[in-house]
């Protein structure tokens, strides 16, 4: 799911409830914070880990909406901040020797993508 929020020329994109820890989605949100658009989707294609499809997804849709419903040009999008929070994790439990149970998580994050438009 994502939500379009706008605040101040800054347009942000959520990605909620992606079935990854936060700690791996924010090693590559680190990589694209501060770059261009183009760059930012360049970089993402050919990094080799599993949060980059659901970031690209993200900040397509961010680039997408500042062009359609705010009337701001992709070449001149910036991405300003990336944020990638902790969401709920699912508890399971795996059965173990004598009678044992133990228990798997798989944890859960919220991406936030902002983007904004640089003036040069």
């Amino acid at each position: 799911m994502i939500v379009i929020i706008k605040k101040n020329t800054k347009l942000a994109s959520v990605g909620r409830y992606i079935l990854m820890s936060p700690r791996k989605v924010g090693r590559v949100l680190n990589q694209i914070r501060g770059k261009n658009y183009k760059e930012a989707l360049m970089l993402l294609e050919f990094m080799p880990y599993r949060a980059c499809s659901p970031v690209s997804k993200i900040i397509y849709s961010a680039a997408a909406n500042a062009e359609h419903n705010f009337n701001l040009n992709k070449k001149k999008l910036v991405i300003s901040e990336a944020l990638a929070n902790q969401g709920p994790v699912f508890r399971r439990l795996r059965p173990r020797a004598k009678g044992q149970g133990f228990e798997i998580r798989k944890p859960s994050c919220h991406i936030l993508i902002s983007v904004q438009e640089k003036n040069s």
